[in-house]
C-alpha cells in the first residue's frame, strides 16, 4: 500500500562511515500538483509547494567512489563520459557534498538510468536523489530524510520528492538565503488507503528540445498567467491533500488534471510560447476523456514534454494502457507507487 513507504532516515551502516564508495538506488516521481518556477536558482527555492507520486518503475542507480589520487571527478552516464553542462552540474553537485563533509577527494561517479534522460519522465529526480544518497554516504555525511531531501533539491528541485516512498510533498518554504534553504524540504503525504496505478504513454522517448530549467524560467519571466497558476495551485495543493487523506481518486485526478493543463497554459502563453504537446499528446488526451465517457475513472497529467501520464484504479491500469497505446500510437508504462532512495552498497 502506498501508506506503507513512510519517511527513513537514511543511516549509514557503520562500516560505510568513513567514506569510500557507495551505490544508491532511487525512482523517478511524478508530480500531482506541479512545481514550475523558482523564487531563488542557486539555492532551487520554488514559488509554490508541489506533490508528487514516486513510482515503482525504471530507478536510476549511482555509484560514487572517492579517487583521492585524481585531480578532477569523471562521471559516467549509461557507461558514457558526461560532458557540457550536465558534468558541470554534477560536479557543482559533487563540490557542495565536500563542503558539507569536509573533504576535498575527487570522486568517480557511474550512473545509470531505466528510463530515458532529458525526456520528461523524471530522470533528473530519480537522477539527483540517487547521487545525494551515494555521494552522502561516501564522503561520509549522516543525514536524516530531511536533510537528504534539503540536499537533493540543490541538483534537481524534484529530487528533494524521490528521497520519499509513495506519495510526498515539497514544502516552497519561506523567504531565502539560509531560512529558505532550511525550510524547503520534502516529507510523506498522508495516504494511507491510496494505491493507484500510473499508466505512462512514451510519446517521445528523445531529449527535450527545450530544457525544463530554461522553459521554466522563460514562462515565469514572460507569462501573463503565471501568476494566477501558481495562485491557484496552493489551492490544488489543499485539495490534493485531503483528497489523498480520503483515498479519492476522482478528486486527486481532477485535480492533477486541471494543474497540469493549468501549467501547460502559462507555457503557450509566454512570450515566445513554449510548446511541449506533440499531435500524439493530444490524441492521448482525447483517450483519457473517451475513457472517462466509458466509466472508467482515468485522468491525466503531463509535465515538461509530450509525455502523458493517466492516473486511474490498478483494477483498471491494463484498459487504460490498451487505450493509450492504441490513441497514441505508443509506448504504455505501468507504475504504483513505489520506494523512497535507499543506499545499497559500499566499501570500507
Amino acid at each position: 500500500m502506498a501508506g506503507e513507504h513512510s519517511a527513513e532516515p537514511v543511516g549509514l551502516r557503520e562500516r560505510d562511515r568513513r567514506g569510500r564508495a557507495a551505490t544508491a538506488v532511487a525512482h523517478p516521481n511524478i508530480a500531482l500538483v506541479k512545481y514550475w518556477g523558482k523564487r531563488d536558482a542557486r539555492l532551487v527555492l520554488p514559488r509554490t509547494s508541489s506533490l508528487s507520486m514516486t513510482l515503482d518503475i525504471v530507478p536510476t542507480t549511482t555509484t560514487v567512489a572517492l579517487a583521492p589520487g585524481m585531480d578532477a571527478d569523471v562521471v559516467t552516464l549509461g557507461g558514457e563520459p558526461l560532458t557540457g553542462e550536465p558534468l558541470r552540474r554534477v560536479v557543482a553537485f559533487l563540490d557542495l557534498v565536500r563542503v558539507l563533509a569536509g573533504r576535498r577527494e575527487s570522486a568517480v561517479v557511474d550512473t545509470r538510468n531505466a528510463v530515458p534522460t532529458g525526456a520528461g519522465l523524471a530522470s533528473s529526480a530519480s537522477g539527483f536523489a540517487a547521487l545525494a544518497a551515494a555521494s552522502a554516504a561516501a564522503y561520509g555525511l549522516e543525514l536524516d530524510a530531511t536533510a537528504l531531501s534539503r540536499l537533493a533539491r540543490r541538483g534537481s528541485g524534484s529530487a528533494a520528492r524521490s528521497v520519499f516512498g509513495g506519495f510526498a510533498v515539497w514544502h516552497a518554504g519561506e523567504g531565502g538565503g539560509a531560512e529558505g534553504d532550511r525550510t524547503s524540504y520534502a516529507e510523506p503525504a498522508g495516504a494511507p488507503d491510496f494505491d493507484p496505478a500510473l499508466v505512462l504513454a512514451v510519446i517521445d522517448a528523445g531529449p527535450k528540445a527545450v530544457s525544463s530549467r530554461i522553459a521554466m524560467r522563460h514562462t515565469v519571466d514572460t507569462s501573463p498567467l503565471y501568476p494566477a497558476w501558481a495562485e491557484s495551485s496552493a489551492a490544488d495543493l489543499a485539495g490534493m491533500l485531503a483528497a489523498l487523506r480520503r483515498g479519492d481518486l476522482t478528486a486527486v485526478g481532477e485535480i492533477a488534471e486541471r494543474n497540469a493543463f493549468g501549467m501547460h497554459a502559462t507555457m503557450l502563453a509566454a512570450r515566445p510560447a513554449v510548446r511541449y504537446l506533440a499531435p500524439a499528446t493530444l490524441q492521448v488526451l482525447d483517450g483519457v476523456r473517451a475513457l472517462r465517457d466509458d466509466g472508467v475513472p482515468a485522468f491525466a497529467t503531463m509535465d515538461a514534454g509530450p509525455n502523458v501520464k493517466v492516473l486511474c484504479h490498478r483494477t483498471d491500469a491494463d484498459r487504460v494502457a490498451e487505450a493509450v497505446r492504441a490513441a497514441g500510437g505508443c509506448p504504455a508504462l505501468v507504475a504504483g507507487p513505489g520506494p523512497g532512495v535507499r543506499v545499497t552498497g559500499g566499501e570500507p
